[in-house]
């Protein structure tokens, strides 16, 4: 064995102990390196867990250091970071919170995650133009049926089942004494404007005109689809008021027309 292979031997297991978690092999180390191994392996898992609290801001405010900290070194033992930015570290989050749900003192404790990751995601997604109303004024009306909507790619629709918003609003305005989470079946549409990230609590025909957008299907089929929610005489009319909405909001970045269908002699 040369020495360079030896030197890299004795760094692959001096990375992999400290990764594991495990104490380093007798002999490998002088008794004052076995003690300076061991601050490594500490500073690791606190670096680690310092990334989640910055990643997922306000579940460790809600669920208290304690909790908090046995919540993320289970995660990081079952799931190390092997992405160079710790900005991606705890994508895996809120996975392994559903499947630990003895990790967590409430439920909602997954949902607030998820609103958390998809406002960070919402942050760092890529720039894209902002479709204007006076864009869509320039249509012409007959060709309105066929129009396609591209979201800002920003925008995230989650299926929630608590309602964790008040909590977020709750302590990001500095309250101490938090709501208790309401159990609600929802979804939250999450996006940013400008730099500043937005989340909404989405009605019912809001949610299913986002889906029809985000299907790819046109303004024609989504407000067929409309007609379900709120009845063929108001599909029309509802399905302008919610594209008004998110016009305003800066949630679309572009449309197009399809071709006309061919007809036939």
């Amino acid at each position: 064995m040369t020495p360079t292979t030896s030197l890299q031997d004795l760094q692959r297991k001096f990375q992999d102990d400290i990764l594991q978690d495990r104490s380093v092999l007798p002999g490998l180390l002088t008794p004052r390196g076995g003690s300076q191994f061991g601050i490594y392996q500490t500073a690791y898992r606190a670096r680690l867990r310092g990334a989640l609290r910055e990643n997922f801001e306000t579940l460790p405010l809600v669920m208290g250091d304690e909790a908090f900290d046995a919540l993320a070194n289970a995660y990081i033992a079952a799931q190390p970071s092997h992405h160079y930015s710790l900005r991606w570290f705890g994508h895996q989050l809120c996975d392994f919170m559903a499947a630990n749900d003895d990790l967590l003192d409430h439920p909602a404790m997954l949902d607030l995650a998820r609103m958390e990751w998809a406002l960070r995601h919402a942050f760092d997604a890529e720039n894209a133009t902002v479709l204007t109303a006076g864009e869509l004024a320039d249509v012409p009306a007959q060709d309105w049926v066929r129009l396609h909507f591209t979201l800002h790619p920003s925008v995230q629709l989650l299926s929630m089942q608590w309602a964790v918003g008040p909590i977020w609003h709750a302590i990001k305005q500095g309250h101490d004494d938090l709501p208790a989470p309401d159990p609600l079946t929802h979804h939250m549409l999450v996006w940013r404007l400008g730099f500043n990230t937005q989340w909404k609590t989405l009605s019912d025909a809001e949610r299913a005109f986002v889906q029809n957008l985000l299907a790819g299907h046109s303004f024609g089929q989504t407000c067929e689809s409309m007609a379900q929610q709120v009845g063929v005489d108001d599909a029309a009319r509802a399905s302008v008021e919610v594209l008004r909405e998110l016009l305003a909001g800066g949630v679309l970045s572009t449309m197009h027309t399809w071709p006309q269908p061919a007809t036939t002699a």
